[in-house]
């Protein structure tokens, strides 16, 4: 018998939904910086358990859930792991030269 893996998509805003100040404030914590800085430099998606911060695991979820909500990142379930990716295109349509600024920055 064949098993069907099922792909998920977490709840996340269009673009047209999305707004410049839930952006800002996504990104003003130093836990969801670091998050959306792994999620930058990777090439593919990043599972839940391959972000590196110094936070609980139901931190973690809370952080990336207001960077989901915000439409900082697009997240998929997949069986009992969930990936995260960085919406840089939705990103850049929003405020060209956000992202890259805030990347950018001095830590």
């Amino acid at each position: 018998m064949a098993t069907t893996t099922h792909l998920t998509p977490l709840v996340h805003p269009e673009l047209g939904e999305m707004t410049v100040e839930a952006v800002l404030r996504a990104l003003a914590d130093p836990v969801r910086l670091a998050i959306v800085r792994q999620l930058a430099t990777s090439e593919a998606e990043v599972s839940c358990g391959g972000l590196e911060v110094p936070v609980t695991k139901s931190t973690l979820t809370h952080h990336l859930g207001i960077l989901r909500a915000a439409g900082v990142i697009s997240g998929r379930q997949e069986g009992t792991s969930r990936f995260n990716s960085l919406r840089r295109t939705d990103l850049d349509e929003l405020a060209p030269g956000l992202l890259d600024g805030v990347l950018a920055a001095r830590r």
